[in-house]
Parts: C-alpha cells; structure tokens; sequence
C-alpha cells in the first residue's frame, strides 16, 4: 500500500517546531514559514537560557537555529508535489563574526533554480546535495555569524519512507 505524503500546512509546520523540544528549551521561534514552503524566518531570543559566560547567545543555539530548516523546506516542498524524499543536514560550518548581544533572525529560502535541481537530480541519480549560506543577525542588522549548511535529499530506497520526526 502506498503511504501518503505527509503535507503540513504552514500553520502547522510552525506550530510543530515551535514545540521542538531542542528549539523549544533554546528560546527559537519559527516566525513565519512562507506559502509552499519556500522560505522561513527563524528568530533566536536572548535569555538566560541562551546566555554564555559572556552574556552573548551562546553559539550552539545559533547553529541549532539553522540546523533543521532547509531540510524541512525541502521535505515539504517535495510533499507537495507528492514526492516522497528523505531531506537531513549532511554538514554544517559556523563561522562566528561578532558576540550576539541581543535578539537574532534568520532567514531561509529556497528558490525555483534550488528545487528544480533538487527534482533533476533527484530523477537523474536518486540523490542531491546544495550548500545554502545564512546569515544571523542582530537587531540592528548586523551579521552576527554565517552558517553553512550542506542538505542532503534521496528517494527512499527499498520499502524504506520518507524521513521525519514529525
């Protein structure tokens, strides 16, 4: 029997990650989640919670802010279509460029060019890999650090089904 694709609205998605334990217990709030799927607005909060020895936002809460979400774009993406694709992080680099003293956003988007190579390659060799750049700012603009995620998509194989924790 064919399993279904498991197609969350937006509301939902948003809903989901927000009570994602390890966004959740960070203070991460997925703020806004773009029609289909194609883009995301992430925004990491100050508070003890986060806070380093330094009083800054502690830098594996701003790498945990941008681990899942251009898998979870693409997850969705393809569930639209109805395409069944298991989507992880496959690497990751952080480069840390000021303290963050306040509040931070990020900002993830897939574009048509992203998701009609994702579909060609996926056709053509079963698999696909693209590094996306995003950047984490502060309140005033400034960018705080610059993550590096490398996405990692595949068509299940043999009996296996999508990828998801939710």
């Amino acid at each position: 029997m064919a399993r279904t694709q498991r197609v969350l609205t937006e509301r939902q998605g948003r809903w989901l990650l927000n009570l994602y334990p390890p966004l959740l217990v960070q203070r991460i709030r997925i703020v806004e989640i773009a029609p289909g799927f194609t883009a995301c607005r992430v925004r990491v909060a100050k508070s003890v919670l986060t806070r380093n020895l330094f009083g800054t936002t502690f830098g594996g809460t701003i790498f945990a802010a941008a681990d899942p979400i251009h898998a979870i774009l693409y997850w969705q993406v393809f569930a639209r279509r109805g395409r069944s694709v298991q989507a992880w992080l496959k690497s990751a680099r952080i480069e840390y460029r000021k303290p963050a003293a306040t509040a931070l956003t990020l900002a993830f988007a897939l574009g048509e060019r992203d998701i009609a190579d994702a579909e060609s390659a996926l056709d053509r060799d079963g698999s696909f890999v693209r590094t996306f750049r995003t950047e984490a700012l502060d309140t005033q603009g400034r960018v705080c650090a610059v993550v590096e995620t490398e996405v990692y998509l595949r068509l299940p194989r043999g009996g296996q089904r999508e990828v998801s924790a939710f």
